[in-house]
């Protein structure tokens, strides 16, 4: 055996003894729901260096909707693949299916009776329910917040912005908490 030869069985050697090392000392990769759930809620109440989401089903009450997550962004991103990337779920409108959202993640369900003023009403998705909807929200990193002027599909978000659908009945609430 030449001397290179003994040098690459060593270092081959030393190399799966260091991965074996490593393996040993690094913690589960599955950790149980719980754990992750309250690893993502800190996480999600700090600064993002992407994009904020939220999703807050405000009137409604529905914490089936309800998320927040930071989606990573290094330009600016359409507010439909930030929340495709967020896994929040949008079915659209009738008439503007890409644009606006009636439902998300499932919410309102279209045998939900939403409560109002006048009464009950619900979804059907077909923009003629102008009691209740999702609202969508922009806030610049330093800013506050305010109405957005385009669709889900149009809109483009900047690194250290945040989106959120919040979902309005009778006007209330009037704007996302601060």
């Amino acid at each position: 055996m030449t001397l290179t030869t003994k040098r690459a069985a060593a270092s081959s050697l030393a190399a799966g003894l260091l991965l074996t090392l490593a393996a040993c000392s690094t913690p589960a990769a599955t950790p149980s729901s719980s754990a992750s759930a309250s690893a993502s809620a800190s996480a999600d109440a700090g600064p993002c260096g992407g994009v904020k989401v939220i999703v807050d089903s405000g009137a409604l009450d529905q914490a089936a909707a309800d998320t927040s997550a930071c989606v990573e962004a290094a330009s600016p991103i359409l507010a439909s693949d930030v929340l495709g990337k967020a896994d929040v779920k949008i079915e659209g409108t009738a008439k503007y299916p890409t644009s606006f959202a009636c439902r998300v993640n499932g919410v309102p369900a279209a045998d939900f009776d939403i409560k109002h003023k006048g009464g009950t009403i619900r979804e059907a998705c077909d923009d003629k329910n102008t009691i209740s909807y999702w609202a969508l929200w922009v806030k610049p990193a330093n800013g506050d917040w305010a109405y957005a002027q385009e669709g889900l599909d149009s809109l483009k978000l900047n690194p250290g912005e945040s989106i959120e659908l919040l979902y309005t009945v009778d006007g209330e609430p009037a704007a996302p908490a601060a």
